[in-house]
């Protein structure tokens, strides 16, 4: 499923937040010394006009001077990047009207005053020792990077599994590309196995901005395992959309397939179905040959314009295969040299595509 605009903003947030900067040391140190907090992370007219009581300080952020004024009663409001700390022991007054599911007042405060100014809201628990985000409706737990790492590095397993299994429906695929034998069903599978690592990939980035500076070697190996994903995702639509639907874009089948819930995204024809094919099971073993996105994309050094025009030349992959040089020179941007480049670098992908799915 693909990330949304506030899916975004939460990490953005959380990375202000993740372990090694300066608002988590603060947060901590208000945590080990068993007091609780509530903390504004923006501060505009909307802001102040919930705030009643207190001073005003505008001076440079510090965990300690955080931990210090948290002693106090009442909120601290900070700028939006966190950099310095504007208002402390101030009272704040949100709109009561505004529904909220918690209980405890400096919850039930922080949740309000999130929603009513559209800024991240932090409470620290003194009773439960856990620090709450709010941004908007949503509340969220911050946990400590053991947890986090734990539960990336099943993620991360569980993202090795399923790209190996990608590597081997790829491998599949092009083999059957080549001998123009390639049904609805196998294009599909290739389309649902990017989708389910693309989703895997998404879970771990999150996972990789809320550790900040714990989470380095997630973020290099969740690159290596990615490489080529979200480029292959795009190709497959572009090999297999349809050309009766004329009207449908490679954007609106990668929309329509990140729409897809876990659980329908399972169902092969709910797949085919984003892809622009009719529903059910029985379109699935219809016919189809691939435009040559896909192929064309592992020659090396083939520009994404000249291959643009190579496909839109001959049309198909098989067309494209079966072209000599001197009809592969006919496409503008491809002289003699690059020809032939393209010419053998098909060939030895076709020679080894076969070779792999018949030993």
């Amino acid at each position: 499923m693909a990330i949304s605009d506030r899916d975004e903003v939460l990490r953005s947030v959380l990375a202000l937040l993740a372990p090694g900067t300066d608002i988590r040391d603060g947060l901590e140190r208000i945590l080990r010394g068993n007091t609780g907090a509530l903390i504004v992370l923006g501060h505009d007219k909307v802001v102040e006009s919930l705030c009643t009581g207190g001073f005003p300080l505008d001076i440079e952020f510090a965990a300690t001077r955080l931990r210090e004024l948290a002693k106090m009663d009442g909120a601290v409001v900070l700028s939006t990047d966190g950099a310095r700390i504007l208002r402390a022991a101030t009272h704040l007054m949100p709109d009561p009207a505004i529904p909220t599911e918690e209980s405890g007042t400096r919850h039930r405060t922080a949740q309000r005053v999130a929603q009513q100014t559209g800024f991240p809201v932090i409470s620290v628990s003194q009773s439960m020792k856990i620090i709450s985000l709010y941004l908007g409706p949503r509340r969220h737990v911050l946990e400590n990077s053991t947890s986090l790492l734990s539960r990336a590095n099943q993620a991360v397993q569980t993202l090795e599994r399923y790209k190996s299994r990608l590597d081997v429906v790829s491998q599949t695929l092009s083999a059957l590309e080549i001998e123009d034998l390639v049904t609805v069903r196998d294009a599909t599978v290739v389309s649902q196995r990017l989708e389910m690592v693309s989703r895997i990939a998404d879970e771990i980035s999150g996972y990789g901005a809320e550790l900040g500076t714990d989470g380095r070697l997630l973020a290099l190996q969740l690159e290596e395992l990615m490489a080529g994903v979200h480029t292959d995702r795009e190709l497959i639509a572009r090999d297999y959309l349809p050309a009766a639907r004329k009207n449908r874009t490679v954007e609106q089948a990668l929309d329509d397939l990140a729409a897809l819930s876990a659980a329908e995204l399972l169902d092969l024809p709910n797949v085919a179905k984003a892809l622009g094919y009719p529903g059910g099971t029985e379109s699935l073993e219809t016919s189809v040959s691939p435009r040559g996105y896909r192929l064309l994309s592992r020659v090396p050094r083939l520009p994404n314009l000249v291959l643009d025009r190579i496909v839109d030349h001959f049309g198909g992959l098989q067309k494209v295969l079966a072209a000599s040089v001197d009809e592969l020179q006919d496409v503008e941007g491809v002289g003699d040299a690059r020809a032939r480049s393209i010419r053998e670098a098909l060939s030895r992908l076709a020679e080894a595509s076969i070779i792999e799915r018949y030993t």
